[in-house]
């Protein structure tokens, strides 16, 4: 049985003081009031400076025991460790493009550059393109990329009409799904030099593509330096299959069950405000300091979404104040466990293939 909070969201169920927030303009202005008369939109720099300071530190010590243990097959136990630091360079990437970390964008743009580009090699400018049009609009299909129609699809109306092998991937993508998410960490250097070299990408100054470029062959340049001087060819193929394959993994795990099988807006209906458009259509994930520590934050996947530029630590924090606004409003918070988060995600994707397993050209 799922574990996820469902509060009713017919309006006869609000409480009186959900009646008076709503007379008195938008849902979510006196939860940003609240939220920052807590200082939990003030910057966490110190926080982000030692862990950020800690990841690389870590990141280096996997490259000095590269060099020194890199003759032995032993050596390729070092690549889950180089996954995990690698998916939190990317957490940091993700972070600084939200202007999380400092006041200075100019200084969060330098750090998602080191850590996007750089350590992952990974193109900043496709990422918060991308990424930033998610936010705006969480789960809509004509406008969120992230569940825009590809290898998988996301609802039974994207599945009507795939055949060959698409239809093949429809009809068991929820099997397929974590298999898939090994490719995840080479899919990210793939799409950012595409867009790099795109001339309808959202790379349009040439100093911005001449930096992002250097950046990204600067990553893969160093990433082969370091394995190919450290060991030989097949062990370097092999170390890397394992490296890549594990980052995918665990970046699958920290962002698959945020919004899949959550509320699509309807673009025909009612616009939702800015609470509903993100609280409906996001899932988060209990768990206590390693859940946050494993999944970079993104557990709290409401509160991100309600206030994207909000510090890491602090999204714990806001949550007491979140789910109580929405209780009281009659709006639907959904939380639910770590493996029970998977299961409601997966379900989504093997019922919106169901029509294609059922069909007589299925058979």
């Amino acid at each position: 049985m799922s574990q996820a909070i469902a509060v009713p969201l017919t309006p006869a169920g609000a409480s009186a003081p959900a009646r008076r927030i709503r007379n008195h303009g938008s849902e979510f202005t006196p939860l940003l009031r609240v939220v920052k008369s807590q200082g939990l939109l003030e910057r966490r720099t110190g926080w982000y400076a030692l862990g950020i300071s800690v990841n690389l530190l870590a990141l280096a010590a996997v490259a000095a025991g590269l060099v020194l243990f890199g003759h032995s097959w032993w050596s390729l136990l070092l690549a889950v460790p180089f996954a995990v630091l690698s998916a939190r360079a990317g957490f940091f990437a993700h972070d600084a493009g939200h202007h999380q970390i400092g006041a200075d964008k100019r200084r969060d743009r330098l750090l998602q550059l080191l850590h996007a580009n750089l350590l992952l090699g990974m193109s900043q400018e496709w990422w918060n393109d991308k990424h930033n049009r998610h936010h705006a609009n969480p789960n809509h299909e004509d406008k969120d990329p992230d569940v825009a129609p590809d290898v998988l699809v996301f609802s039974r109306h994207q599945a009507e009409g795939r055949t060959g092998f698409r239809g093949w991937l429809t009809r068991h993508q929820a099997w397929l799904f974590f298999p898939l998410t090994t490719l995840e960490g080479l899919a990210l250097k793939v799409y950012g030099f595409q867009a790099l070299f795109s001339k309808d990408g959202p790379h349009q100054a040439p100093r911005e593509r001449l930096i992002e470029g250097g950046l990204l062959f600067a990553h893969v340049a160093g990433y082969l330096t370091l394995l190919l001087s450290t060991m030989s060819v097949g062990r370097a193929v092999v170390f890397a299959l394992i490296h890549q394959m594990l980052l995918g993994v665990h970046l699958g795990l920290a962002f698959a069950p945020n919004h899949k099988g959550m509320e699509v807006p309807d673009p025909h209906g009612e616009p939702w405000g800015h609470l509903r458009r993100q609280v409906l259509t996001s899932r988060n994930i209990r768990g206590g300091a390693f859940t946050d520590w494993f999944l970079g934050g993104l557990n709290y996947q409401v509160e991100h979404h309600l206030f994207p530029s909000m510090p890491r630590p602090h999204l714990k924090l806001a949550q007491p104040m979140v789910r109580a606004h929405c209780r009281a409003l009659g709006i639907r918070y959904t939380e639910t466990g770590f493996v029970d988060s998977y299961r409601q995600a997966l379900g989504h994707l093997h019922d919106v293939g169901e029509p294609l397993r059922t069909a007589p050209t299925a058979r």
